[in-house]
């Protein structure tokens, strides 16, 4: 069963960057459109960045600019490099394809201190 596994998250403090990666197993990953997600505490899981099968990218306006989503197909690994965070952007966070068709992963947890 095609499974994704994110890592990266850490401790971080207001003003630094952090780099997710989301390795996915399986096959069909090239093809699929991909996003990112965070969840806050107590919140519904939300989307904040998608990159299509041809590379196009779109972002939530809350990370725009601060935030890249990017592919590499030959490792089926999806990146989220996060600039200037923000304590505001402490969340776990999420990838999966768009639809949701894998499992959702454990996350990884960001969190940015003052």
């Amino acid at each position: 069963q095609a499974q994704l596994v994110e890592s990266g998250g850490g401790l971080v403090q207001a003003g630094g960057s952090l780099r997710l990666s989301c390795a996915a197993s399986g096959t069909g990953f090239r093809d699929n459109d991909m996003g990112w997600y965070r969840q806050f505490p107590g919140k519904q899981r939300e989307f904040i960045a998608r990159i299509s099968n041809s590379f196009f990218t779109y972002y939530d306006s809350l990370v725009k600019g601060r935030f890249t989503i990017s592919r590499d197909n030959a490792k089926n690994t999806l990146y989220l490099q996060m600039n200037n965070l923000k304590p505001e952007d402490t969340a776990v966070y999420y990838c999966n394809s768009i639809p949701n068709m894998y499992s959702w992963g454990q996350g990884t947890q960001v969190t940015v201190s003052p």
